[in-house]
């Protein structure tokens, strides 16, 4: 079993361990199933994201990374400015909260966008 870890959530993949209970023949055939699911499941991703991104490119992942790197700096810059008062006030707390949550949205997309060119989903433009 391996897993990822995101700075969120970890997600754990299972793989194929067959029953000992099955024969060859009968993991066989269940290792055809499940490759057959995991190939509905990519056919789908690459249709549905085709449809609803297009196509990957450098500049679409350099505007989300620089989207990232801003709302991290402006998270940061926020808690540096409440750190030299004397007092945190609730508000500021939640205005925290939030631009934290922009910062870790914008990381987990800009992951995902990652993950989608690396499993196939998502086709990357070819360089000019």
């Amino acid at each position: 079993m391996s897993f990822t870890m995101t700075s969120t959530v970890r997600k754990v993949r299972d793989h194929f361990e067959p029953e000992a209970e099955l024969d060859p023949q009968e993991q066989r055939a269940l290792r055809g199933h499940l490759e057959q699911i995991d190939y509905a499941a990519f056919a789908a991703n690459r249709e549905i994201l085709a449809k609803t991104i297009g196509t990957g490119d450098l500049g679409r992942f350099q505007r989300m990374a620089v989207a990232a790197a801003n709302a991290r700096a402006r998270w940061v810059a926020a808690a540096v400015a409440v750190a030299e008062k004397p007092e945190v006030s609730p508000q500021e707390v939640a205005q925290l909260t939030s631009l934290r949550c922009a910062y870790e949205e914008l990381t987990e997309a800009y992951d995902a966008m990652r993950r989608m060119v690396e499993r196939g989903y998502l086709v990357m433009k070819p360089k000019a």
